[in-house]
């Protein structure tokens, strides 16, 4: 019987912000705590394009570790240098 770790999954839309704590067992993957999330039920849209861990990049088949937050990262839709220069011209 492999140990338990707690880790936190967290997602933010404009609108809302989530974050999920979830006990999985000790050598799960990022990509098995999205899964158990529920997250990727709760929001159909949710694209996979870039997660990480603490704010690092990482693979959907990083292992995890006990306390790891794992965030799941929205592609921009504006550079935001342009759209600091923008707001800038006004």
């Amino acid at each position: 019987m492999s140990e338990m770790i707690t880790i936190e999954i967290a997602y933010a839309t404009p609108d809302e912000q989530v974050i999920v704590a979830l006990n999985l067992p000790e050598n799960s993957t990022v990509k098995t705590a999205l899964n158990d999330s529920g997250l990727l039920t709760r929001f159909p849209a949710l694209e996979l394009t870039a997660v990480g861990i603490f704010g690092k990049l990482c693979e959907l088949n990083q292992l995890l570790k006990a306390g790891d937050r794992v965030e799941i990262y929205r592609a921009l839709h504006n550079d935001p240098k342009e759209a600091r220069r923008q707001r800038a011209g006004r």
